[in-house]
């Protein structure tokens, strides 16, 4: 037996870690790139929040931002539009639900919808749930809220659908208050 013979099985087993390494090195080179595709582009990142300074907007009024693509209506509402809001039963809604991510409540009232407790307020995507249209809003509508032109959608001063098409409320999207004047979208 040979000084050779007694290091074999290691040089044996050397090769294979070599070749297990080298296999698994390749495989990590080739399957990164399909993986970071899958991440969001640089555009879309810096996106994903927006900053809206609400200093200006009178009560009464409503200021349209872009955000992801889509309108976000920002409406400081006025004392009579959260009272006439605020009186509307949930049994009279055709959609009971709210879905606000920035609320555990889940139920369609007032105060589940509006962004501050005083219920002054608002924002809300401005895509009717019906096809997407843009509704036109300041008080049009049959419900003093916002009216879809496409279809005949008309939702109260809370974004809830009263009558049409459209099967659901207006959608409200992840917003915060930073400070008393500027609102984080995202």
């Amino acid at each position: 037996m040979s000084h050779a013979d007694d290091h074999a099985g290691t040089r044996r087993d050397f090769l294979y870690y070599a070749t297990a390494g080298a296999g698994a090195v390749a495989t990590g080179a080739a399957v990164w790139p399909l993986v970071n595709q899958m991440n969001p582009s640089a555009d879309v990142a810096a996106l994903s929040s927006i900053f809206v300074d609400v200093s200006s907007i009178e009560p009464g009024t409503q200021l349209t931002v872009k955000y992801l693509g889509k309108p976000v209506f920002i409406r400081r509402r006025m004392p009579e539009e959260i009272e006439a809001a605020r009186e509307v039963p949930l049994a009279d809604l055709i959609d009971t639900e709210s879905r606000n991510p920035n609320k555990v409540a889940s139920d369609a009232s007032d105060p589940n919808r509006a962004m501050d407790a005083a219920g002054e307020w608002l924002v809300m995507i401005g895509v009717c749930t019906h096809l997407g249209c843009v509704p036109i809003g300041n008080g049009s509508g049959d419900f003093g809220g916002w009216f879809c032109p496409c279809h005949g959608s008309h939702y109260d001063s809370a974004g809830r659908i009263r009558r049409g098409p459209a099967p659901e409320n207006l959608h409200i999207p992840v917003a915060e208050f930073v400070d008393e004047s500027t609102i984080k979208l995202g």
